[in-house]
């Protein structure tokens, strides 16, 4: 049985709203005009604080370091407006009964995770999660997700994610990458570097089956 590693933002879970709205009351906080949820959409991929560095260039603010515990402050309780994309949990489940072993690797912070799956009755769901933090280093560096696949044993390795971050990660860590084509990615499909692309979470547990695993 395979070890299958997810991204969250974007391809589990629909969450710009919640991003935004973190994004939005920390520009509030020193007098400057909100994002669009599109361009907060844009931002979101490489960790909290590149997207406060976007937020800033975005508002010709010079210094966006003040602005990282700012956010990061609200981030940890943005969670009321995250949406589970239809089927997901459907297709986990059916993951899971097939044997499959199955982890998180996300770009967002441990709190704001932590939040988010707790809110989403998730906190047991995965055997491992690794988060923005949880290393020195953060994707597409792939030693998050290398230690993601480390962590579920053995196995041959399957990574599902929706970015032009997911994709440079899963050819950096040298193993296939299944794209989740409705997700925050801003490159076109055909551009981005996939072994398979699904829209329908329906679609997940046959396209593990179509990589021969």
């Amino acid at each position: 049985m395979a070890r299958i590693v997810f991204d969250l933002d974007g391809t589990l879970i629909d969450s710009v709203a919640d991003i935004a709205a973190a994004a939005n009351a920390t520009l509030a906080e020193v007098g400057e005009a909100p994002l669009s949820v599109d361009q907060a959409r844009s931002f979101v991929g490489a960790g909290a604080v590149v997207f406060v560095e976007r937020m800033a260039r975005a508002r010709d603010l010079p210094d966006p370091a003040p602005l990282v515990p700012r956010f990061l402050h609200h981030y940890e309780g943005a969670v009321t407006q995250t949406l589970i994309y239809p089927g997901v949990e459907a297709a986990l489940a059916r993951l899971e009964q097939r044997g499959h072993s199955l982890g998180l690797c996300t770009n967002k912070p441990h709190l704001p995770t932590q939040a988010v799956l707790a809110h989403l009755g998730w906190a047991d769901l995965f055997d491992t999660v690794l988060t923005g933090d949880s290393l020195p280093q953060r994707k597409p560096d792939p030693a998050p997700l290398l230690a993601a696949f480390d962590a579920l044993g053995t196995g041959p390795s399957i990574y599902v994610g929706d970015s032009d971050v997911d994709a440079e990660t899963a050819a950096r860590a040298h193993v296939p990458f299944v794209l989740f084509t409705p997700g925050y990615r801003t490159t076109p499909v055909e551009d981005l570097p996939h072994t398979a692309a699904f829209d329908d979470w329906s679609e997940i547990p046959n396209v593990i089956v179509s990589l021969g695993v």
